[in-house]
């Protein structure tokens, strides 16, 4: 095999593009903390390897499953062993542990040894439960929580609870990509997905956090009312990219409401790159 479609294999494997949702986790939780810094950089390239990971780790876990329900991903088609999965989701787990230490210290590295256990453990036990949206919730909740690590946790809390909250809705939707849904769940996710745009947007930080807010809100909302009209499965996947590729607007309105404009903007601009990216390489 080239080592082009060797590389290619792999970047489906981890969902590569989705990890431009990640970065702003951490930069949102250093910003809320007071304590953001060039070191910061590290925690968000930490959450990219242990997003990653997760990913690699998500599909060994589900090989059997993916077998019947997607062959097309690379270890039921055969492009990925289930060994090299494996192999990866641990060495991009031990990355991630290895640079949040060198860029937080023992208290960073305490939130991703947690953020790691939880992801593990959404993958092999808590994912097809009913407890799998909350797992992957704390997941999401605790990557913004290790951009704070090294500042006031609590100050960091109501950006953590927002993106958990989205990441709740996402996971719920992302449980019914292969069967198809009820108009239920959507009105749910959409109720989710309003509260959460009216705590970003807040209520004394200026107009940007108020833009990129709704940003979000419409660009999920509208593949949300998609599923509303017609539930089915296609419908719930594209809800489901949706949510994934549409955070980076989130995160840059948790970041605008603690005064950093032009990082809130640069953090925004990931979501329209990363939908393109998603006509590509599947986030999910």
């Amino acid at each position: 095999m080239r080592l082009h479609d060797r590389l290619h294999d792999l970047v489906q494997l981890v969902r590569a593009p989705a990890a431009l949702s990640v970065p702003g986790d951490a930069l949102a939780g250093a910003s809320a903390a007071g304590r953001l810094s060039s070191r910061t950089a590290g925690t968000a390239a930490a959450s990219v390897c242990l997003y990653w990971a997760g990913m690699a780790a998500n599909d060994w876990a589900d090989r059997d499953l993916d077998a019947v329900e997607r062959p097309e991903r690379p270890i039921p088609s055969g492009r990925v062993s289930p060994n090299t999965a494996l192999a990866v989701a641990g060495g991009l787990t031990a990355a991630g542990l290895v640079l949040a230490a060198a860029s937080g210290g023992r208290r960073t590295l305490a939130t991703a040894t947690l953020l790691a256990g939880a992801v593990w453990a959404y993958d092999t036990r808590l994912k097809n439960t009913a407890a799998g949206p909350a797992g992957m919730a704390l997941c999401r909740g605790l990557d913004v929580l290790m951009g704070a690590a090294v500042g006031d946790l609590r100050r960091a809390a109501g950006p953590a609870m927002a993106v958990a909250t989205h990441t709740y809705a996402v996971t719920a939707l992302s449980r019914r990509e292969v069967t198809g849904t009820d108009r239920v769940l959507p009105v749910m996710t959409m109720g989710a997905t309003a509260a959460v745009m009216t705590q970003a947007a807040g209520r004394s930080g200026g107009w940007l956090p108020v833009v990129l807010a709704v940003w979000y809100a419409v660009r999920f909302g509208k593949a949300q009312r998609a599923v509303l009209r017609r539930p089915d499965a296609a419908r719930v996947r594209a809800a489901v990219g949706a949510g994934i590729t549409s955070l980076p607007a989130l995160q840059g309105a948790l970041i605008a409401r603690c005064g950093r404009p032009l990082l809130a903007g640069l953090v925004a601009a990931a979501a329209p790159l990363g939908a393109r990216l998603a006509r590509k390489v599947s986030p999910t």
